[in-house]
């Protein structure tokens, strides 16, 4: 679903180009061929043709969570640095696995997580100093996807996508909160799943959220919010507060002055998921190309991803016991 973001993101690009794709499907294939005929125009018969092309620098795998371990097998075996769509796996530990296979082979490994190369939010960590200590923490995920959505065979359900509005989405406001916040130490949470949709996985989860720094936090989020409305991160802090929302920053200071910065900007957040910019996945595939070229880490490492993974695996342990649970370090 995702691929189109991905031939936007490339065309608009100065930095890299696209060799070649591959996808099982010949239909896939030819429709994202005729979609994007300036960005590629060949395809690969097979992942191991795209490990084995010494034209290739990086391969760049966008399949549902269930589909990758063969793959990443694939070209991490031959040395092929791997640029992958979140979220890793479908649990922590498959994503574990494959982070560890990577790291044993030295392969780069790169996800995407593409709100943390949003402006807005590269603006409040250079803010964060002067916010001072972090008191309180509110996220918010108050996202609409219609029963269409999960009516695709899989989606929505553990064996395909590893569960339902956490990993699938939530995750990019959680990941963008942990870079911000640092660790999660331990969570309580109830995870349901609404009368609205029909699926295996859960669609409604609030959380309390206990920060390995002191601070608080509580988590909502939701595809049954309908319309759908903007993701938020509020942060409470000693000196003043700070809420992303929608690609804009509102700064509150207690000294009296404000300021907002940014502008507003979709992010699938309603019945189409593909409603956002590529602006932030040209950002993602361009900083791994310049990663690579610098000999250093990516924007998020496959190993700075299985914090959120962590953490969503917490969430979830403690909405099925109602226990209070630790989230695990890495």
């Amino acid at each position: 679903m995702v691929s189109g973001t991905y031939g936007a993101a490339i065309r608009a690009s100065k930095r890299v180009r696209l060799e070649t794709v591959y996808a099982p499907s010949l239909i896939s294939q030819e429709k994202f061929l005729c979609s994007y005929p300036d960005v590629c125009a060949r395809t690969s018969k097979s992942v191991q043709d795209i490990a084995d092309d010494p034209d290739v620098d990086f391969a760049i795998v966008a399949t549902p969570p269930n589909a990758r371990r063969d793959i990443i097998e694939c070209l991490a075996a031959a040395g092929k640095p791997i640029l992958m769509e979140k979220p890793v796996e479908r649990t922590y530990d498959t994503a574990l696995a494959l982070v560890e296979m990577c790291e044993a082979l030295n392969v780069p490994l790169g996800i995407v997580l593409q709100h943390r190369a949003r402006p807005a939010a590269k603006t409040l960590h250079a803010h964060m100093p002067e916010l001072g200590p972090l008191i309180a923490i509110e996220v918010a995920v108050p996202w609409w996807r219609p029963q269409a959505y999960y009516d695709e065979a899989g989606r929505g359900s553990y064996e395909r996508d590893g569960g339902g509005v956490l990993i699938s989405q939530a995750i990019h406001t959680l990941d963008l909160m942990l870079s911000l916040t640092g660790p999660v130490s331990e969570v309580t949470a109830m995870c349901a799943t609404t009368a609205i949709h029909s699926m295996e996985a859960e669609d409604f989860v609030t959380a309390g959220l206990a920060f390995s720094n002191g601070a608080v936090g509580s988590l909502f989020a939701s595809t049954a919010s309908y319309p759908g409305a903007s993701e938020t991160i509020t942060l409470h802090c000693q000196n003043g507060s700070a809420r992303l929302a929608a690609g804009v920053l509102r700064l509150d200071m207690k000294d009296g002055t404000t300021k907002e910065i940014g502008e507003s900007a979709g992010s699938g957040s309603g019945a189409d998921p593909m409603a956002f910019t590529s602006d932030w996945h040209q950002t993602i595939v361009e900083d791994f190309a310049d990663a690579l070229d610098l000999a250093r880490p990516p924007m998020v490492t496959g190993r700075e991803a299985l914090k959120v993974h962590g953490l969503i695996s917490a969430i979830e342990e403690a909405g099925r016991t109602g226990q209070c649970i630790l989230v695990p370090k890495e």
